[in-house]
């Protein structure tokens, strides 16, 4: 479960907009981009390479 506080801070890299947290499924999701990155081990994988595009 990532802190509020990180989550207050988080933006998309690619389009610097707000992410929509899904602790169920460990993924940052930016609708605006399409856009969902992962989150390992507590850490968002915050790298626009390594994103899936949401389906």
């Amino acid at each position: 479960m990532l802190d509020q506080k990180l989550l207050d801070v988080l933006a998309c890299p690619k389009c610097k907009g707000e992410l929509d947290y899904r602790p169920d499924d460990n993924e940052l999701r930016c609708n605006a981009c399409k856009l969902v990155y992962a989150v390992k081990d507590d850490i968002p994988v915050m790298l626009i390479e390594e994103a899936r595009p949401l389906s």
